[in-house]
């Protein structure tokens, strides 16, 4: 298995994706980039309306993803790891669940234009987790711009999101069941899972189910 410079960590919304990018990252001393969703002004706006904000959300997404990985490139020049908490590829997810006609035929024809210039990560980390898991965790972070999320779009994103990550065949992808583990508040379990990560004999592809604790 090649060296790790690059490791991207996926999952639907409240898996724990920056959380568990931002233990990597500190273990490792590495540059850490994380998604700017904040910056978003649709965001709120496509929580509440889905249809009529799903293009101008999709949009700004984009952009702003292209314009952080691009800085990818120059980091790398300086940096020995780089963890991040998305990868680039994941902007079609959202794409084909919320666009149509021809807002998603506009985007079809953009966003290879811009993918040929993204930087692949040497490990994408899918973090698979129950709907009442993603719930549980969105209510306890408490995001204002989240709160009008509703069950039926997380449990189609998710839906999406295994479906992506079932074809997915761009880079070595680790896929971590992370229904009875907590990284964020065990260290145990994140020693372990980082364990899992930096293993030497880790095949292309592999399912991690990590077994409960005590």
């Amino acid at each position: 298995m090649a060296e790790l410079r690059y490791i991207a960590i996926e999952g639907v919304i409240g898996a724990g994706k920056s959380s568990l990018a931002s233990r990597i990252s500190e273990k490792l001393s590495s540059n850490l980039i994380l998604e700017q969703f904040e910056e978003n002004p649709f965001l709120e706006k496509f929580y509440n309306d889905r249809k009529r904000y799903a293009f101008q959300t999709q949009m700004f997404f984009l952009i702003n993803r292209y314009k952080q990985q691009q800085q990818l490139s120059q980091q790398e020049l300086f940096s020995k790891y780089i963890v991040s908490d998305y990868i680039f590829e994941k902007d079609k997810i959202f794409a084909y669940l919320n666009l149509s006609g021809e807002e998603l035929k506009l985007y079809e024809n953009i966003f290879p234009l811009l993918e040929r210039e993204i930087p692949k990560p040497d490990l994408v980390i899918f973090l698979q987790a129950g709907i009442d898991r993603l719930m549980a965790n969105i209510k306890s972070r408490g995001r204002q711009f989240e709160k009008n999320l509703t069950r039926a779009y997380l449990t189609e994103l998710s839906e999406a999101y295994n479906n992506f990550f079932f074809k997915y065949s761009t880079t070595p992808l680790l896929i971590v069941n992370t229904t009875d583990i907590d990284f964020v508040n065990r260290d145990e379990d994140f020693e372990e899972l980082y364990t899992q990560i930096f293993r030497e004999d880790r095949g292309f592809i592999e399912y991690l189910n990590p077994e409960p604790k005590g």
